[in-house]
């Protein structure tokens, strides 16, 4: 993620060597997803725009995967916003994979995406809390103060990214029965992935 604090004094005042540029980058996709998940005028045009806006930020998000050798706080820290591209892949992955998936009306795929945008919308706005950090504030915190603080907010983001594949799972699993009671499972193990794979 290209922060690294390092203590300077009793208080451990930290400094931020790269300004949270790659951490805004995935906020900031996060919210277009969102934007663009509720403001289209049908559910393709509305995939279609938050596939590409998914696209051009996967380049902040596989930037932040690659950098590694971070102190214990900052890699919970890059952990924490990674969670939230996570949450942006799942979406825009499965979500591909179910609007070709038969055993899903249009209205359903609507509520679906709307579901997904939710839920990345809730996870990016914890993630904002994140920059108190780098404040005026966050550098007079205490390390435990601190360290409970980022402990709390990862915590609540991985809630969101359980919950995002859990959501993700039950509606796979809604298109799995349909398939099941049309004796057409073989289709949907194809699309969504062999038995060893099951998301239900």
């Amino acid at each position: 993620m290209g922060l690294c604090f390092h203590a300077q004094t009793t208080k451990a005042q930290w400094v931020v060597t790269d300004p949270m540029n790659l951490a805004q980058g995935i906020i900031n996709t996060a919210k277009q997803i969102v934007e663009a998940s509720t403001t289209a005028k049908n559910v393709i045009s509305n995939f279609q725009e938050t596939a590409k806006i998914y696209q051009q930020g996967k380049q902040y998000y596989d930037a932040l995967k690659s950098v590694h050798d971070l102190v214990k706080d900052a890699r919970k820290v890059q952990q924490t916003i990674l969670l939230v591209g996570d949450i942006s892949d799942i979406y825009v992955n499965s979500f591909q994979k179910m609007m070709a998936d038969e055993n899903f009306s249009v209205e359903e795929l609507s509520a679906i995406a709307l579901g997904y945008a939710k839920l990345l919308e809730e996870s990016s706005e914890v993630l904002t809390e994140l920059k108190t950090i780098t404040s005026a504030n966050g550098l007079s915190m205490s390390d435990a103060e601190r360290m409970a603080f980022i402990d709390r907010i990862y915590n609540e983001v991985r809630g969101y990214k359980n919950l995002v594949q859990y959501y993700t799972n039950k509606n796979i699993s809604v298109s799995y029965l349909r398939a099941k009671k049309k004796n057409d499972t073989d289709r949907i193990m194809a699309l969504y992935g062999s038995p060893s794979e099951r998301y239900w």
